[in-house]
């Protein structure tokens, strides 16, 4: 019950009726008995930087950002994590009496959720599908990771170079780029990966029959798959792996991780995300 000492928490887009943080955070609250709030605020491109004055005269112990917001928050903070800086983004604010400090948590709960579920990027070979900004994110943390090469195949082959120049020269990891429509040179690197990773949209509904992979054969030596999409929750990409044998993890793993990494840095508890997953989602 909300009383005189509940700590307020919140997140901030454009829109944002379709965010299941609250819900997840109000989960990680109740089963950890921390006495907190968690709002959504739908908050306007252009008046982002006079809802954060608001949160940070009401006291709020932080928030979380989506779109579009993640990049403007960076110059409204005070400090910013290492990931955040590399990546030019921020969706998680902690408020120490005024000083803000940005992270970005989508990359590290990408990596974390791995971990829990006994895979270390450290020393892998990785192929990430996609350059967008949750891409973009979970590219920069690989590389912190330790991942030994990051092959990044997009579309786009301009904005896949852009992200392996960035890496390169702030980390690190080999990091390459290749043209989707290159399909001799992408299956080279597919086929030597330890990890893919589909940090596209294909497979998400309404067009579930999409898939980013398009030959299974190319799975022979059954390397780890994740997805980002987790609407479904089975995309054709992983249903693909699991024919060939590969061990293969959702995108509900990477909302939920993104969403632990934040409540640890407010909270310092871990979230018990299994509760929290079978609370918010029934899985």
């Amino acid at each position: 019950m909300n009383d005189g000492n509940t700590a307020l928490y919140g997140v901030l887009g454009h829109p944002i009726h379709h965010s299941f943080s609250p819900a997840i955070h109000t989960a990680a609250f109740e089963a950890t008995g921390i006495n907190a709030t968690y709002l959504a605020f739908d908050v306007a491109e252009d008046q982002l930087k006079k809802a954060v004055e608001g949160l940070v005269t009401l006291d709020a112990k932080g928030w979380n950002l989506t779109m579009p917001h993640k990049t403007t928050m960076c110059g409204l903070c005070d400090s910013l994590s290492e990931a955040a800086a590399i990546v030019g983004a921020v969706n998680t604010v902690v408020n120490d009496h005024g000083h803000l400090t940005g992270h970005i948590t989508d990359g590290a709960g990408f990596t974390a959720m791995l971990r829990a579920r006994g895979f270390d990027v450290k020393g892998k070979r990785v192929v990430l599908f996609g350059a967008g900004g949750a891409a973009r994110a979970v590219a920069v943390q690989l590389a912190l990771d330790g991942a030994a090469a990051l092959s990044i195949v997009n579309r786009t082959p301009g904005k896949a170079a852009m992200l392996a120049d960035l890496i390169s020269s702030s980390t690190a990891c080999d990091a390459r780029a290749f043209a989707l429509s290159d399909e001799r040179a992408a299956a080279e690197q597919i086929v030597a990966a330890d990890l893919l990773v589909n940090g596209t949209k294909l497979g998400m509904a309404p067009n579930p029959e999409t898939c980013i992979l398009t030959d299974a054969a190319l799975l022979k030596n059954k390397p780890v798959l994740a997805d980002f999409v987790y609407n479904p929750l089975a995309t054709a990409f992983l249903k693909m792996g699991q024919a060939a044998g590969c061990t293969t993890f959702d995108g509900l793993g990477m909302l939920l991780w993104q969403g632990a990494l934040a409540f640890k840095l407010w909270t310092g508890q871990d979230m018990p995300v299994d509760k929290v997953r079978q609370r918010v989602f029934h899985q």
